[in-house]
């Protein structure tokens, strides 16, 4: 390592203002600071030493998501394996089924392994697209605006990747992330300016530009000849009695045994994350707390035996089914976008579980309303905030008189 940071030292002058490669400093700060602290020091007066910076934050966040990645990788596999070995495939074509007698793996659904390696080989060209065609619109904004690039992509990244289906079109992820990154995050000013979760306005822009691949009887084609619906959709059409049916129990639900998107299937996955994060002070758990409430609280209190199937769904089969947990933990305490005052990420959490309730009871043909409800409540969050503030002015204002 001592060789390749003199290298760095001695190629930096190239990069820096004034030198030949000017241009493309972003670059080489990004690649120096990849593998070191970065040099820069705060000389003047106030300031605060803090071990904690953007990087680490960062690191830290993909750290509590990872118990997600592992579940669904290994998920995957099991569901395709689980698919294959009903309709009696024995193996699978093209590149995977290539790869998979090398790498030691089988189809075997009782086998951690094989359904492991199967699923990674699911994971990794999502996850590699969306790193190469987000990382490129990172540099190119970087570049025009002679700024650093900044590590937020990797978690946005991650979060993305996670939250799509596992046989989604390669050339969909790279549009789903360019929209991501350039309309939810860089035409504001990039990380810190955004007021909506890019990884969430990627996966809103294709839901609606290509919901047969990303929703409804698609969001599952493991192998050719097998697609199944998600254990929601299911649920939305016939109500608990078809979730039964199929099999599913909640204890499979809440530790990720069934089909859907690629690691938001884990409810306990999503709380070991969520431990993590508060364990750590690095998300917020009173916005954790006010979302798991506004979808609980509606659901006791408007239980019935009517014939919307979404309505007698009970709470604890409500917050194990779709994305609801993982939206709950990483996608509603992005500390750019959720509210900031302590008052208003009760109500901001609040308002994003009641709207996925209301979304799933009155619009069965969309059930899973986390992903509108945390953009719609991302949209108010300053204004809640606002809010809050005037009042805590007004509050002041009264005791001093």
């Amino acid at each position: 390592m001592r060789r390749f940071r003199s290298f760095l030292d001695r190629m930096e002058p190239l990069f820096v203002p004034g030198g030949r490669l000017e241009r493309y400093h972003a670059l080489f700060e990004m690649l120096d600071t990849l593998f070191y602290s970065p040099p820069d020091v705060a000389h003047g007066s106030p300031h605060v030493r803090d071990a904690l910076d953007l990087k680490r934050v960062m690191i830290i966040v993909v750290f509590a998501v990872t118990p997600c990645a592992l579940v669904g990788m290994w998920n995957t596999g099991f569901q395709a394996n689980t698919a294959m070995a009903t309709l009696g495939v024995s193996g699978i074509e093209g590149w995977r089924g290539m790869l998979l007698p090398l790498l030691g793996a089988g189809y075997d659904p009782s086998s951690i392994y094989d359904c492991f390696v199967q699923g990674f080989l699911y994971f990794m060209p999502i996850y590699a697209i969306t790193m190469a065609a987000g990382g490129i619109w990172e540099i190119v904004f970087a570049g025009v605006r002679n700024h650093e690039i900044n590590e937020g992509f990797f978690v946005t990244s991650f979060l993305y990747t996670l939250i799509l289906p596992a046989t989604i079109p390669l050339w969909q992820v790279a549009l789903g992330i360019s929209f991501g990154v350039v309309i939810g995050k860089e035409v504001f000013g990039g990380t810190g300016k955004n007021f909506l979760n890019p990884a969430l306005v990627g996966r809103a822009f294709l839901y609606f530009a290509y919901p047969v691949q990303i929703s409804g009887d698609a969001v599952w084609t493991a192998v050719d000849g097998f697609s199944g619906a998600t254990a929601l959709g299911v649920g939305a059409i016939e109500g608990m009695s078809g979730i039964i049916g199929s099999g599913l129990s909640w204890s499979q639900a809440f530790l990720g045994q069934m089909q859907g998107s690629l690691g938001e299937t884990s409810t306990l996955a999503c709380l070991l994350g969520a431990a993590f994060l508060i364990f750590t002070r690095i998300a917020s758990w009173r916005i954790m707390l006010a979302v798991f409430a506004g979808l609980i609280v509606p659901t006791l209190l408007f239980n019935s035996d009517s014939t919307n199937p979404m309505m007698s769904m009970p709470w604890h089969w409500h917050i194990v089914l779709g994305g609801f947990a993982f939206g709950a933990v990483f996608m509603t305490t992005d500390p750019v976008s959720a509210a900031q005052t302590n008052a208003g990420k009760w109500v901001f959490g609040f308002l994003i579980g009641f709207m996925t309730w209301l979304i799933r009871v009155i619009n069965p043909a969309f059930p899973e309303g986390i992903m509108l409800a945390i953009l719609f409540a991302n949209i108010f969050a300053p204004v809640i905030d606002h809010f809050v503030i005037r009042a805590n002015v007004r509050r002041r204002l009264k005791r001093h008189a």
